[in-house]
């Protein structure tokens, strides 16, 4: 039998990304097999799914998170915001410290209603820190393009890392490209040894950036906050836009603050709870 089963869960979503949160901190172990039947289930459906483990000495819990394809990530900034909208709300506090393989996540209530500032950490911009299969001495651009050689529909990316591997395209126009036809084949490239999101950027303003996403093990997505942390941070090292800026999306907009002296991203935006439930064999019977 299932670890998983009875154990509690929330629907709950940021932004219109799809997250599930799992409390296995009485035990459980999700694997990539159940983590694909919970995605494909109506109650359970997700983009990605926060595993709730116990956490160490102040940390209210080690957090693992499953693409819907099975595969691990080291970073989601919407399904932190909802974990610790979860986290905040069983405790009474106004702020959680989460543990992820990628480092500690401090989080905090915003201030509005089921508004959560995340501090994703500093970005890493070295080729091998991202990781790129190739050294590129300036990650700001990237020889990587799509179209015929002369006159490519997109190239020169911007590359960061925020916990995942990111590759932004700068366009005017955000359907340049079906990104439901190029977001694979870019994601997979050989210059991503741990595949990438890809995500196509449009400069509004010096305070104001608009993204198309492709979310690595998850696909055309509403909303994805790390990849406005690495778009918001790139435009600002591309000198395209300032320090803090509102990056909208297709489910609605973060405000990110890349903050100086520490280089740390702070990322606010909505959590918002759908229902919650129990798992049980049924929701598990794909796997």
């Amino acid at each position: 039998m299932s670890s998983l089963i009875g154990r509690p869960f929330l629907k709950m979503n940021g932004l219109g990304n799809e997250i599930l949160v799992l409390d296995l901190r009485e035990g459980g172990v999700v694997t990539p097999a159940e983590a694909r039947a919970l995605a494909a289930r109506d109650a359970t459906r997700f983009d990605q799914l926060m595993a709730l483990h116990p956490g160490r000495g102040d940390v209210d819990a080690f957090m693992r998170i499953y693409n819907a394809d099975g595969s691990e990530a080291a970073a989601c900034g919407n399904g932190t915001r909802c974990v610790a909208w979860a986290l905040m709300r069983e405790s009474g506090r106004d702020g959680a410290l989460l543990e992820t393989s990628a480092g500690p996540l401090v989080c905090s209530a915003g201030a509005e209603p089921d508004q959560v500032t995340v501090d994703m950490g500093a970005p890493k911009f070295d080729w091998a820190d991202i990781p790129l299969s190739e050294p590129f001495a300036d990650t700001r651009a990237i020889e990587l393009q799509v179209g015929p050689i002369d006159a490519p529909l997109i190239h020169s990316p911007s590359v960061a890392n925020v916990g995942n591997p990111h590759a932004i395209f700068w366009v005017s126009d955000l359907d340049v490209v079906d990104l439901g036809r190029v977001g694979p084949l870019l994601e997979n490239h050989p210059l991503f040894p741990e595949r990438a999101n890809i995500s196509l950027a449009r400069i509004d303003s010096r305070a104001a950036l608009t993204l198309k996403v492709w979310e690595r093990g998850a696909g055309l997505t509403l909303a994805c906050g790390t990849s406005a942390c690495a778009s918001a941070v790139s435009a600002a090292r591309t000198r395209r836009t300032g320090r803090d800026v509102t990056v909208t999306l297709p489910g609605g907009s973060l405000r990110i603050q890349w903050r100086e002296g520490d280089d740390h991203i702070l990322m606010t935006g909505p959590a918002t709870f759908e229902h919650d439930g129990r798992i049980d064999a049924a929701l598990l019977a794909e796997a």
